[in-house]
């Protein structure tokens, strides 16, 4: 069962559940007491997975499996592939494939409410592709999946909150703190007053943190005149306001937070801000890998 749970990325206590519930269970017997899954079996979960990721209800999902793919051919297929050794090398992926392997298994654990499945899956990532990869090939993508799945609609948005609450989570822990930081002085992190979303600024705050760059992270969007004596007080080297709605950006809040003797670079992160609308002194930085590598170049001359 383990490595089953692991191939369909959920905990094996949701396979037990499944099994429990909807008779989505093993069908082969060995010489003993225990069952097996046999390839008909991984088969239906895979389609009980592609269900979830369609919206369909847990129970629904299950139906739909068994419908497509009925007990009656379990001995007309081969059986699995065993698992690969747990100290065996993994065949190596395409650069598009595994991204897409680890969006999956998150999706589906994200649609079971399997927060431990989520958790794991989310660690997996940010340590198989970093943090900034994991960000924009794996997390960003299903959170905007599934956000606009359940947008406007009461029954179903726990799993977005659920997902949210555990990416937090993720990156806080994926964020080190350091000793000795390269920069002098901090990168004020924040999102501009009003942003629903703040995630994107905790994903820059661990991709800074993993290249030694020290910040100063506001994760609750702070009113304009908190954000400006944040600014003054703090004298940072660097401000960086992210912002992903155009109906939240304002421009001139730039002017409020650099006001007074101490000069910081300025940078509208994210797809909130009009170019065009910026006045001439803020840097715009369309995405949080550019981010990444400006801020670390403007700070310590480097972007590697």
């Amino acid at each position: 069962m383990a490595s089953v749970a692991r191939r369909l990325g959920v905990a094996p206590s949701t396979l037990r559940t499944w099994d429990r519930r909807y008779g989505l269970g093993p069908s082969r017997h060995t010489d003993g007491r225990h069952r097996r899954y046999g390839s008909s079996d991984i088969g239906r979960l895979e389609l009980m997975q592609r269900a979830l990721l369609r919206g369909a209800s847990t129970a629904e999902a299950a139906r739909y499996a068994l419908d497509h793919m009925p007990r009656a051919v379990v001995d007309e297929l081969p059986p699995p592939a065993p698992a690969p050794d747990e100290d065996e090398a993994p065949a190596p992926d395409g650069d598009h494939e595994v991204p897409s392997r680890l969006a999956r298994r998150l999706s589906t654990a994200a649609l079971a409410m399997d927060v431990g499945a989520v958790q794991r899956m989310l660690a997996d990532a940010i340590a198989e592709l970093g943090v900034l990869a994991a960000w924009s090939g794996v997390i960003d993508p299903v959170l905007t999946a599934l956000g606009a799945r359940w947008r406007g609609v009461s029954a179903g948005a726990e799993v977005e909150y659920l997902l949210a609450e555990c990416v937090y989570a993720s990156l806080v822990r994926a964020t080190p703190v350091l000793d000795q930081p390269r920069n002098q002085r901090p990168v004020l992190l924040g999102c501009v007053p009003e942003e629903r979303d703040s995630t994107p600024a905790y994903a820059l705050a661990a991709a800074l943190a993993g290249r030694r760059i020290g910040t100063q992270l506001f994760g609750v969007p702070l009113p304009a005149e908190v954000l400006a004596v944040a600014v003054r007080r703090s004298a940072p080297a660097a401000v960086v306001l992210w912002a992903h709605r155009r109906a939240a950006a304002d421009p001139r809040l730039f002017a409020r937070v650099s006001r007074g003797r101490q000069r910081s670079r300025l940078f509208a992160c994210g797809p909130g801000w009009d170019p065009a609308a910026l006045p001439d002194k803020v840097e715009l930085l369309v995405d949080l890998p550019t981010a990444a590598d400006r801020v670390e170049h403007v700070l310590v001359g480097t972007t590697g």
